[in-house]
């Protein structure tokens, strides 16, 4: 059985690496990445995908150097500005999750005005996480329940009540995440989202991760074994996914069986 694959979170590492491999200053890594994200788009769409959710500056990015992050928050704000008609134009829809509330004034605005400006587009929903984390995300969430529900607590919150309030609540959750530049970790990004969604590291650096590379990465994914708890022979009796363990709102309880 071939998966099914609508949702793909990537996590875009190696930008400082593959320019230092180059004898260049990590900014010009930064610059090549920032690149590629429209390449990605169009490769993703043009692939059929749904979703695709970009992984561009994490909570703890924040530590790097200071003039790293002005050269970041650069490349984010000209993004915005160059890329925003032609998304329009594609029918891209853009949005960004993440406290935003560190960015400066003009940083927000140009989200706020990229947001509106795609609002109605749905060939491909482009999600960007800058100043995220996974942590964060869920923590928001289990807030966001108890404002919603001042009556109770938390003992009455389940699984689907939260992910009701993530940042990531109207969106499915990743069947498939890639993390480039050669690291094996998911370094805080949708950690509640990610469950069950099948892990893909390549040592490819952002930069150099075109459409072939994202084939191969799909490839793999379309002849993955997804059990969800099953046996093989569960599966091959039944290949559809189920509903995703967890997100109900009572718990999967085990068959009662009798002992004689």
């Amino acid at each position: 059985m071939v998966n099914s694959l609508q949702h793909i979170a990537i996590i875009m590492d190696g930008n400082g690496r593959w320019a230092k491999k180059r004898l260049m200053p990590r900014t010009v890594g930064h610059v090549k990445g920032a690149a590629n994200v429209r390449h990605m788009v169009k490769a993703c769409a043009d692939a059929g995908i749904t979703y695709l959710t970009l992984f561009a500056f994490s909570s703890e990015n924040w530590r790097r150097p200071a003039e790293e992050i002005s050269a970041l928050m650069g490349l984010f704000l000209q993004y915005l500005e160059n890329e925003v008609a032609e998304m329009k134009a594609a029918g891209i829809r853009l949005r960004v999750i993440g406290d935003r509330s560190a960015f400066a004034p003009l940083l927000q605005s140009r989200i706020d005005q990229a947001e509106q400006e795609t609002a109605h587009n749905n060939r491909l929903h482009l999600t960007i996480a800058a100043n995220y984390g996974g942590q964060w995300d869920v923590l928001n969430a289990m807030r966001a329940w108890q404002v919603a529900h001042p009556g109770k607590n938390l003992q009455d919150l389940d699984a689907s009540g939260l992910a009701a309030h993530l940042s990531t609540a109207d969106l499915p959750d990743p069947e498939l995440l890639i993390r480039t530049g050669g690291e094996s970790r998911i370094s805080n990004f949708l950690l509640w989202q990610t469950a069950y969604t099948e892990l893909y590291f390549t040592d490819v650096y952002w930069p150099d991760f075109d459409a072939a590379a994202l084939k191969k990465a799909t490839q793999w994914f379309e002849h993955r074994v997804r059990r969800f708890g099953r046996t093989d022979d569960q599966v091959a009796a039944n290949p559809e996914s189920p509903a995703t363990p967890g997100l109900g709102t009572t718990p999967l309880s085990p068959p009662h069986f009798n002992i004689s």
